[in-house]
């Protein structure tokens, strides 16, 4: 078995002070957790494999890239670093990637947009291009195509949903995720927005579901609050990556810690 990541997220965003790490429930309600920079500085020196940087109000308003962020981010870290948010184009990728950030994650323009994804792979290889999943749990089975079954024994289906998870698609998250796949994505980052900062777990049902649906790697998102998550993450959701933000940002829990829990029950992690 490879190697599980453990991966702290920086949702940041722009106002008049600057740069600014947020974090909220089901993306609203958001406060302040630090500056971007020294947070993935921080990440680096405690034991992150990989830091994923998302520019969470970007394509809402209409706003590009905070390039000089990614710049003195990528200077002062030195694990894998992913950027995403207000990318909208291959001339966007190569911005983000010329200021070093090794990969980029994309959501709203890859709906808008698939062929994207088959251009940007292209161009730029897909061990480069993470396609970000936020999704929501849908209880109209009429309109689903994938019905998944709950913990609590209810079916609904997942419907993919765009622009920081304002605005629903009415497309299917495991259908999307496949087709993403065919389209040259090297990753997948799945965000359930129904535990998006709740701290009580990931969403298993959806993380399982996508994780067996395709067969490029599966970043859960949404909804870790103590170390037994990142192990139902990794063992229930076969997930091949956990990321988390908040327990992070505001020191509840070390990466260590979460590694340590991980190994004594056989997960096998990077140290």
């Amino acid at each position: 078995m490879l190697a599980k990541r453990i991966i702290p997220c920086l949702d940041v965003t722009l106002d008049e002070s600057g740069a600014m790490v947020v974090k909220g429930v089901e993306f609203v309600n958001l406060r302040r957790a630090g500056d971007p920079v020294e947070l993935a500085k921080r990440y680096d020196e405690e034991g992150a494999d990989e830091i994923v940087f998302l520019d969470i109000t970007a394509s809402p308003h209409g706003r590009r890239m905070m390039i000089d962020v990614i710049e003195r981010t990528a200077e002062n870290v030195f694990i894998p670093f992913t950027v995403g948010g207000g990318i909208r184009s291959v001339e966007d990728i190569n911005a983000i990637l010329s200021a070093g950030a090794d990969k980029v994650t994309i959501n709203t323009s890859a709906v808008k947009n698939p062929e994207l994804i088959r251009e940007a792979s292209e161009i730029f290889g897909s061990q480069c291009i993470v396609i970000a999943i936020d999704c929501r749990r849908n209880f109209d089975l009429s309109k689903g195509e994938n019905i998944v079954k709950l913990e609590d024994g209810r079916k609904a289906w997942y419907e993919v949903v765009i622009y920081g998870g304002r605005k629903p698609t009415g497309i299917d998250a495991i259908s999307w995720a496949k087709k993403v796949e065919e389209l040259g994505a090297g990753e997948i980052l799945l965000t359930s927005m129904n535990r998006d900062g709740t701290k009580i777990g990931y969403d298993i049902p959806i993380t399982r579901a996508i994780s067996e649906a395709v067969n490029i790697p599966v970043i859960a998102s949404g909804g870790a609050g103590k170390p037994e998550h990142f192990y139902e993450g990794f063992v229930e959701g076969k997930a091949d990556a956990c990321l988390a933000a908040s327990i992070f940002h505001y020191r509840e829990i070390s990466i260590e810690e979460i590694k340590r829990y991980l190994d004594e029950r056989g997960i096998p992690v990077r140290w």
